[in-house]
């Protein structure tokens, strides 16, 4: 049986899967493995403060060398659907492009590995699939989850591709062998309010929440490492809430966020926030610092034959090796990284989250091309 990878997307962007509301994309991806000799179990999970979440693991063989795929169905809203040409969840194809929410980001890379499926020979090794509806927002009921059930299960692997887009301007040209961590946090510094006339009878706290402004800001964290550029620090906002120019305000809150690399874990970032914190006169004022969700940690996949594996089977498709790069934000491949080694390689995504999202159809069929390369040398690699 074979799978028409440009079929399949067409028919998972039909499926309005905004999170977390998977819209029947699960429910038709499980008839396309069930039809290829996959077995399909159907995962909710829920609580922890989210709501509940859809999700898909799948299996196909029980011996040889185990893949992992991984990967997401849901996409972000569309938006103001005056900015698109057409309705983003009838996927339209016009000069060679399928345009439709979630055709970059990314149900191209699920379409595109399960048609590459249907070409392995089943009895080659174990083929997992593990999709969540829930990459887009909170990822709380998602692949964190799925993965701690595969755990808890049995269901090891020896590698993991995540068909995020990892493509910077052509196909293959960059795969991600790590991310950066996210750490966001809240400074708030507390005085007194008063009139700007009688600053004796008040405490502003502006001056102590600039000075740790700048401690934060002109601090070098670090000169990066092998793989990793310098971890970085950027102020997202400043907020005083004081509309008044004769008033001296109560407080003030700065939040920021921190991307970095495999130098740092979130307890030592944390403590280096408060050691610069700490270096700036209170001047009577209180200072609270608090992290702004849960950081994500920094990942990085150790260089291995799988990858180099990886790379022969890009080459062999695009004519050229990809780099290796650990660039741009945060994905669900963090929560894989804690069980064993995972690549990201997916289609070119500059259009991901915008209106009229599209990918070029021959990107499509290169990287079911590029899939189906490598899992044959995966396997094969084993019998060697």
């Amino acid at each position: 049986m074979t799978i028409d990878p440009q079929n399949l997307l067409e028919r998972l962007i039909a499926c309005p899967s905004v999170t977390p509301e998977a819209a029947g994309a699960l429910d038709l991806l499980a008839k396309e493995l069930e039809a290829i000799g996959f077995a399909v179990t159907h995962l909710r999970f829920d609580g922890d403060g989210s709501y509940p979440v859809d999700n898909l693991f799948a299996m196909r063989g029980t011996g040889g060398k185990k893949l992992l795929f991984a990967g997401h169905t849901d996409v972000v809203p569309p938006g103001d659907l005056a900015q698109w040409t057409s309705d983003p969840f009838v996927p339209r194809v016009a000069d060679g492009k399928l345009f439709g929410r979630g055709a970059a980001d990314m149900k191209s890379g699920v379409a595109a590995f399960v048609a590459a499926c249907a070409a392995i020979p089943t009895q080659a090794g174990t083929i997992q699939l593990a999709i969540t509806n829930d990459e887009e927002a909170d990822a709380i009921n998602g692949t964190e989850k799925l993965v701690r059930w595969m755990e808890a299960n049995g269901h090891s692997f020896d590698f993991a591709l995540v068909g995020e887009p990892s493509s910077a301007e052509a196909l293959g040209d960059s795969i991600k062998i790590g991310r950066r961590g996210s750490f966001s946090g809240v400074v708030t510094v507390k005085g007194v309010q008063g009139h700007v006339a009688y600053p004796h009878k008040a405490n502003n706290p502006l001056p102590v929440l600039a000075g740790i402004l700048t401690a934060l800001s002109t601090t070098k964290l670090d000169d990066g490492t092998e793989h990793f550029p310098a971890s970085n620090l950027e102020v997202t906002t400043v907020d005083v809430g004081n509309p008044t120019s004769n008033v001296i305000p109560g407080a003030g809150v700065l939040k920021f966020n921190i991307r970095y690399n495999d130098t740092w874990t979130p307890d030592s970032l944390a403590e280096w926030v408060r050691e610069r914190i700490a270096s700036v006169e209170a001047k009577g004022t209180e200072v609270r610092f608090e992290l702004a969700g849960v950081p994500s940690r920094s990942f990085l996949s150790p260089l291995s034959d799988d990858i180099d594996t990886l790379s022969d089977a890009i080459e062999d498709v695009t004519g050229r090796r990809p780099e290796y790069s650990t660039g741009g934000g945060t994905s669900d491949a963090r929560f894989i990284a804690q069980y064993g080694p995972v690549v990201e390689c997916g289609l070119v995504g500059p259009s991901m989250h915008k209106a009229d999202e599209h990918i070029a159809i021959t990107d499509l069929v290169g990287l079911t091309a590029i899939y189906e390369s490598f899992m044959a040398r995966f396997f094969a690699s084993e019998a060697e």
